[in-house]
């Protein structure tokens, strides 16, 4: 996995490069400036870019001064640059000011350097014939919503024609919280020294565009002092998480997994979760369901049991049914609650009792399942260990689902995703899998790990559901896997291994899709048929 810093900590690197290791702050700028110069031509040349100029906007501070810079270096190799600063020359920082007047000094022998200085909206008429527009206004040491005349910049920059790339970070964005309302829309985020996290989620992953690195001059060696809480997954981690199949096993020791899914007005769900499960290697795969709705299922199932359990006509799930289904519970490695359920009053009694009475199952929560832990009804659970009760809980919302779980707008938890998925695995001692492009794994020790495949064809209904099963079916191999060899893997270590590779497995098969799909004609079923595919390209990749 790729670690992932706050700002703090590369804030706190950068002076301790100054400050302990004597190199000083214009060597970094230099190294920073050749870095985003050597990235950008080389990124350049791979989109066989004609240009004719190249804007920049600088700050006053050290982004800025970076700017300035890379515009100095781009003017040597012939380019025509437009420059546009802000501020006045005595509030610029050092460094800043140093790299203003070195580029001030050549644009008086050099007229491709036009330096101008922002006055009003008219200024950034310059930048309108720049094929190429770098963004070094603010970096990543500000936050909060953007004043003028940065807002206004933003605005008309975004709204030009050219390809745009951010120095360090795109301006209006937060390093950390990946929030921000009007956002720099870069086509290249080149950042310096390491990755900072709020590149990856929320409004990072659509402003940012492609994400690159520009090595200041500091190994990885320096932030390993810095306790990584974030992470990005790699192609590798599925791969390695990826449960073993061995020789001597058989359909029930391979992983059996129970999915307690759909209704007679919501039976789709019920088939896609059921399937995945299989498909993604259980060994058996049983999908409880009322017995009165299965003409609706039962014809799509050809190698899922189904255990019906007597609903009177209903349709749906009841307290009354789970004397009927609890064989089923017990005989289980992994369940999967919830998709396609429905949302009336009996069903959520009977969800809150499941996962209250099976405490030592592992379970995945997903849906109408997590609907039914609305009002604060999960806290009554006693989820965290802590407090004796269940570790090994693991929930799948969406975005709207989560803010409703824990009683905040979807606003508020736009604005800090971390702080509340932090929160809530820490209050509950439950895993967290928050669906949204990209999909963060939140785990009881504090860490967040986030998804780095997919694409925007997945949100579509059912999507969901096929990870649920993916997770469930994953879940109960390492699971049986586990009992027959214990003391090999910690409970901890199996479930973070299930769910990192059915995260990443569903969304490469998605992408994989995109070779013979669009991602406006695919559907759930297709990532179902499209496992196989992902599972075998992720293990010749690394052959």
């Amino acid at each position: 996995m790729i670690p992932l810093y706050s700002t703090s900590q590369i804030r706190e690197d950068n002076s301790f490069a100054i400050n302990q290791l004597g190199i000083p702050s214009v060597v970094l700028m230099e190294n920073a400036a050749l870095q985003i110069f050597n990235i950008s031509t080389e990124k350049f040349q791979e989109l066989n870019l004609k240009i004719s100029s190249l804007g920049f906007v600088c700050g006053k501070g050290n982004n800025g001064g970076d700017g300035f810079a890379v515009a100095r270096h781009f003017a040597n190799y012939g380019f025509r640059v437009n420059i546009i600063y802000l501020g006045k020359n005595e509030e610029m920082s050092r460094d800043c000011l140093m790299n203003f007047n070195i580029l001030k000094n050549l644009a008086s022998i050099n007229p491709k350097i036009i330096l101008k200085k922002y006055d009003s909206a008219a200024s950034l008429t310059v930048l309108s014939t720049c094929n190429v527009i770098f963004d070094a206004m603010l970096g990543s040491g500000t936050s909060g919503e953007l004043r003028e005349p940065f807002n206004e910049i933003v605005y008309y920059v975004n709204n030009l024609n050219s390809f745009k790339v951010a120095i360090d970070i795109p301006t209006g964005l937060n390093a950390d919280t990946g929030f921000g309302k009007n956002i720099f829309n870069s086509d290249l985020t080149i950042t310096l020294g390491e990755f900072k996290r709020g590149l990856f989620f929320g409004k990072g992953k659509s402003f940012c565009g492609d994400t690159a690195k520009g090595n200041i001059g500091l190994s990885l060696e320096h932030f390993e002092k810095y306790p990584a809480e974030e992470y990005l997954i790699e192609p590798e981690d599925a791969l390695e998480s990826l449960p073993s199949k061995k020789k001597d096993i058989n359909k029930y020791s391979s992983g059996k997994a129970l999915i307690i899914a759909g209704s007679s007005t919501l039976p789709g769900a019920a088939v896609l979760s059921s399937f995945s499960s299989l498909k993604t290697g259980a060994g058996a795969s049983v999908l409880c369901f009322p017995k009165s709705a299965k003409k609706f299922i039962h014809k799509k199932l050809l190698e899922v049991i189904v255990q019906t359990y007597e609903d009177d006509g209903k349709g749906f799930f009841r307290v009354e049914n789970i004397p009927e289904i609890r064989k089923r519970i017990e005989w289980a490695d992994s369940i999967a609650i919830g998709p396609g359920l429905g949302r009336n009053e009996e069903t959520r009694e009977a969800i809150f009792q499941i996962i209250k009475k099976f405490k030592d199952k592992i379970m995945v929560i997903d849906a109408d399942a997590i609907f039914a832990l609305n009002e604060n009804k999960y806290k009554k659970l006693s989820l965290n260990s802590r407090q004796g009760g269940l570790r090994k809980i693991i929930f799948t919302p969406h975005h709207g689902e989560f803010a409703n779980l824990i009683g905040v707008s979807s606003e508020e938890l736009e604005n800090d995703i971390l702080k509340f998925g932090k929160e809530f695995v820490k209050e509950t001692g439950s895993y967290l899998i928050l669906k949204d492009a990209p999909t963060i794994i939140f785990t009881p020790s504090g860490d967040a790990l986030i998804n780095t495949a997919g694409n925007p064809g997945m949100a579509k209904f059912g999507s969901g559901d096929v990870l649920t099963g993916m997770l469930a079916g994953l879940l109960a191999q390492w699971e049986s896997s586990t009992k027959t060899k214990s003391g090999i893997y910690t409970e901890k270590e199996i479930i973070e291994k299930a769910i990192v590779c059915g995260v990443y497995l569903h969304s490469l098969s998605a992408d994989l899709l995109l070779k013979d799909f669009s991602e406006y004609t695919y559907t759930a079923s297709d990532i179902i048929k499209n496992i196989a595919h992902s599972i075998n390209f992720l293990r010749k990749s690394f052959v």
